[in-house]
This record gives structure tokens, C-alpha cells and sequence, in this order.
């Protein structure tokens, strides 16, 4: 496979993920990062570091509004309730050092 094509596939692959999530508005990204260890904040993080590769300023707002789909703050108050005690617990026990 050439770099264009693959490029080109990772890229419909990434927009397919980002529509996904913009979809599961279910799934909160505690439960992300407990399950899988990323979340919808990590992968904005992940395109603003791209983007100052390639030499493009990018906030991290802006960033997470391409993900979001929308301003993170208004996310949050739609989509996203405080953690319960269950995801706080098992998120602290993933991040903990031995």
C-alpha cells in the first residue's frame, strides 16, 4: 500500500471514530479511560499534538470541539453526569502505581 492510501484510509478510519463517539454520547469517557485507557479528551490531545507537528496552532479547545462536535463545556452539560463512586474507584485503581 502506498502513503497516500494509507493516509487516506487513517483518516476515514479517525472521522468514523469521531463520528462514533459523537453518536455514544452514552458512553462516558470515565468508562473510556477504564476500559480502554483513552478517551474523547486523549484523542483531541492526540490531534492538537499532530497538528503543532505539521506546524498548525491549535488549541486544545478547539481540538476538543472537533471531536465533540461542539463547544466541550456544552457537551459536558448534556451529555456527561458526575462520575459515581463505582468509576472514580475503578479509575483510581487503574492509574495507581504498585
Amino acid at each position: 500500500m502506498d502513503d497516500t492510501t494509507r493516509t487516506e484510509l487513517e483518516a476515514a478510519a479517525f472521522r468514523r471514530l469521531v463520528q462514533h463517539l459523537r453518536a455514544r454520547t452514552d458512553v462516558q469517557n470515565i468508562d473510556m479511560m477504564n476500559l480502554a485507557g483513552f478517551c474523547r479528551n486523549c484523542l483531541s490531545k492526540w490531534y492538537r499534538a499532530a497538528a503543532e507537528e505539521k506546524g498548525v496552532a491549535l488549541t486544545d479547545p478547539e481540538a476538543r470541539e472537533i471531536v465533540y462536535g461542539m463547544p466541550y463545556e456544552d457537551w459536558k452539560k448534556q451529555h456527561q453526569p458526575d462520575a459515581t463512586a463505582e468509576q472514580k474507584a475503578a479509575f483510581a485503581a487503574a492509574n495507581s502505581s504498585p
